[in-house]
């Protein structure tokens, strides 16, 4: 059996779709495997006007899939409790503040509290305000942590305006920013495969690495999501929090301990050294596309989806070269990628080696030996290398070493979601974002941002199907290099 964790967990938000989905199945999950056990409570809050009963009853639906044991389930249920709120309100917390105390004392939580934002992000810093104000920061307890759903910010400003309000009630420290991605498993087995093998710890810089590339393919158009999406595009949605984080994992340089502050300096390291661009910079090295039609006509361009303007420059696509002034990556191009309706739904990581010496003269051709980490729809490892062919002559091939993960593993791995809650319970702040971190990243997209807004793209540029705009194959192409993955 685990260690019990103690603490009281808010959901501001908690008759939302995200708490219902993921946040109490997660939860639940965190309870069967012992990690929550006897001192814990659940406080859910929202505007909506539900009796303590009718709450249980949302949780009850949200877990049922889950459920194996019914008395287990109804003992999880019997520690929520739910309180109808108006965020924006000073006056309201003295109320959750009485009630915190109750639960406090009835199920010796020590005064821990972990107080999760499932909120719009613009009632961040009022909700940190006020509980800070209110006193529902505890004094007495070993921990009172935030974790804030993304997006963290929507420009360099305002996530730096956003960081001064919570940092007025909340140490860096206590924060915990989620970027979902970082809870993947297969997100997590980069730091396995790349520090737990002296093969590729050692072959993990210039001298042996070609290029990196980072691949987040969607085959799904903007849906019903237009309304949002057209102010945001595929750059801020995508490349400013999930793709920036793996690169992190990959880019860093050895943490000298697996802590998480040593991880966070290593990462640190490398965002510091990220070269932003200039206007030029992001004309050379950043191509951005939106999607039209398909090739047989059954899916409609982007300009034509419901509550897109007819004359959007909307980026529904981004491909770029990044740069990293750091001796470990000295003139190696980290290539990545991120777009909507493409070819195949991906999310994956390749990791080009430079060829070997060919030794072996006359028609013999070598290739570039490729780490893959395949980290969506399905998790898989690959490392094509080359080997003999299977002819009398001496002629070389590239094979496919491969694993996938199974049936059995997927059943036992837990979600995102689920890790996420449980290292903020253990105030492990490995996989969540860091302010300096975030930081960088949105210096680094505002100037791309600032560099397209400028310039008026003829749209669209790629066949919805694709993978892309051909632009983003000559990127590569221009550099003697060629995306992994075809779609």
């Amino acid at each position: 059996m685990p260690a019990e964790i103690t603490t009281l967990l808010t959901f501001f938000g908690g008759t939302g779709d995200l708490a219902k989905r993921k946040l109490y199945p997660s939860t639940y999950n965190l309870f069967k495997k012992g990690f929550l056990q006897e001192h814990f409570a659940v406080v859910g809050t929202s505007r909506a006007d539900l009796t303590k009963e009718e709450f249980h009853q949302v949780v009850r639906e949200s877990i049922a899939s889950f459920v194996e044991d019914e008395a287990n389930a109804e003992e999880f249920i019997s520690h929520f409790t739910y309180i109808k709120q108006d965020i924006t309100d000073q006056s309201s917390y003295a109320a959750m503040k009485a009630l915190n105390d109750e639960l406090d004392a009835k199920y010796e939580l020590q005064g821990n509290r972990i107080y999760y934002m499932s909120v719009a992000p613009r009632f961040f810093g009022t909700v940190a305000k006020f509980l800070k104000s209110e006193g529902l920061i505890t004094e007495n307890g070993q921990f009172n942590r935030l974790m804030i759903e993304k997006p963290f910010g929507s420009s360099y400003a305002t996530a730096e305006d956003l960081q001064n309000e919570l940092s007025q009630a909340f140490d860096e420290a206590q924060i915990f920013r989620i970027d979902h991605y970082l809870g993947k498993e297969m997100v997590q087995n980069i730091a396995a495969v790349r520090f737990g093998n002296p093969l590729f710890d050692a072959a993990w810089n210039k001298d042996y690495i070609q290029n990196v590339q980072v691949t987040l393919a969607e085959v799904l158009g903007v849906e019903e999501r237009a309304g949002y999406y057209d102010t945001i595009g595929a750059l801020r949605d995508m490349i400013q929090n999930h793709t920036m984080q793996i690169i992190g994992w990959l880019a860093m340089e050895k943490p000298s301990e697996f802590t998480d502050t040593a991880i966070r300096a290593a990462k640190n390291a490398a965002f510091n050294s990220l070269k932003i661009y200039d206007a030029a910079g992001v004309e050379e090295n950043f191509v951005r596309g939106q999607y039209g039609e398909s090739a047989d006509g059954s899916q409609k361009k982007y300009l034509d989806e419901l509550d897109v303007p007819a004359d959007s420059q909307n980026d529904t696509f981004v491909a770029g070269k990044l740069q990293f002034a750091m001796p470990r990556w000295e003139g190696v191009p980290f290539y990545i990628r991120s777009g909507k309706r493409l070819a195949a739904k991906q999310t994956r990581v390749d990791i080009v080696f430079k060829q070997g010496l060919n030794i072996f003269g006359g028609d013999v051709k070598l290739g570039n030996p490729v780490l893959s980490i395949l980290i969506d729809p399905k998790g898989k490892i690959e490392f094509k290398l080359n080997a003999k062919d299977v002819t009398s002559e001496f002629l070389t091939r590239m094979i496919n070493l491969q694993w996938q993960v199974s049936e059995e593993d997927q059943r036992v791995t837990p979600e995102p979601y689920e890790r996420m809650i449980h290292d903020a319970m253990d105030g492990n702040g490995s996989n969540f974002a860091d302010w300096n971190g975030v930081a960088i990243a949105w210096k680094f997209v505002d100037a791309i941002q600032e560099a397209w807004d400028a310039k008026h793209e003829d749209f669209p540029n790629y066949v919805s199907g694709s993978m892309g705009p051909d632009a983003a194959d000559e990127l590569l192409a221009r550099d003697g290099n060629a995306w992994v993955f075809k779609g």
